[in-house]
């Protein structure tokens, strides 16, 4: 998402000092504006792009900044941008697709605090919050958190107890979600819609809970990944219709490609199983076993019944990899 330092959030709903417990300024100062150059080879060049822009969140002395993955997949060349301007390099040190999450290493010095994690905080309905992008309170919205739930991405996607708030902030990707203490508690990943009666929606940011970080973190730093077997990945992209799964796309070469699958087909179950919902569907594609596994998929094409044998795959050695520095 491109953007430009002239535009302001409305003061109505900018975050004021005097109505949180902690220091706003310094705790937004750790929020910095990242910018990824991804080649054009990259296998996600194509649906995420190949300059991509957003925010990045100092969490530690040493430069370690945390932010949403898809900014930073693949990525050769980053910037990051201190709130008060100029601009420092970074390297990508890893990123998981579980999660969600990316870590960069900032290759300079910024002479700004980083922001605490806001581990082991109940994060829940109604609790008040801050949600900013680079650029101090004028990039910053006062929201409070409507919903913890379950969220399915139609990339293959999970999160068990995902974030939700409004009002939506509009520069989404990478923000940083304050707690009331001052803390850390997620990152800005989406846009999304809810609907609230009479046929309206309301739009929310969902957040990636940074409980989700510690159990991962030292492995990211120390192999790019976590050290867990990887997921089978078949390379298709779905919504939920009604009471079936239906394929809306797939990725070039990948393994749903390959067992010919198609836009439009309509998954009805996962070898006997039957599945209704897209977070369901993942999670019994994910119960087959661990990458390289295959997976049979009853599907309905033209009113045809098929089944599917997918030799699924690990997603990360599509990749371009993190490059050591």
């Amino acid at each position: 998402m491109s953007r430009t330092m002239d535009w302001e959030i409305p003061q109505e709903i900018q975050p004021k000092p005097g109505e949180w417990a902690f220091d706003l300024d310094r705790a937004l100062s750790a929020v910095l504006g990242l910018k990824a150059i991804v080649p054009q080879d990259a296998f996600t060049a194509g649906t995420l792009g190949t300059e991509r822009a957003g925010s990045g969140v100092l969490i530690r002395d040493d430069g370690l900044v945390l932010t949403i993955g898809y900014l930073v997949t693949e990525a050769e060349t980053i910037w990051l941008t201190p709130a008060d301007g100029g601009a420092v390099p970074g390297h990508v040190l890893a990123y998981d697709q579980e999660t969600g999450f990316g870590l960069v290493q900032v290759l300079g010095r910024l002479g700004i605090p980083p922001l605490d994690l806001g581990i082991g905080h109940r994060v829940g309905a109604g609790d008040r919050a801050v949600i900013a992008s680079e650029g101090g309170r004028r990039h910053a919205i006062s929201v409070r958190v409507v919903a913890r739930q379950e969220f399915a991405g139609y990339w293959e996607y999970v999160l068990d107890r995902a974030i939700f708030t409004a009002p939506a902030h509009p520069f989404w990707g990478g923000a940083a979600l304050i707690g009331a203490d001052g803390k850390l508690i997620g990152i800005g990943s989406l846009h999304v819609q809810q609907p609230s009666g009479r046929e309206q929606r309301r739009d929310l940011n969902m957040i990636v809970p940074i409980e989700l970080l510690p159990p991962i973190l030292e492995d990211m730093l120390s192999f790019g990944r976590p050290n867990r077997p990887a997921r089978p990945w078949l390379g298709l992209y779905a919504h939920d219709v009604e009471d079936a799964i239906v394929v809306v796309g797939l990725a070039d070469s990948g393994p749903a490609v390959k067992a010919g699958l198609q836009p439009g087909d309509r998954i009805l179950a996962v070898r006997e199983e039957p599945v209704s919902s897209l977070a369901g569907f993942w999670r019994k594609v994910w119960a087959t076993g661990p990458a390289g596994s295959e997976v049979v998929l009853r599907v309905v094409r033209d009113d045809s019944p098929i089944v599917a044998r997918i030799l699924s795959a690990d997603r990360t050695r599509f990749l371009k990899a993190p490059r050591l520095h």
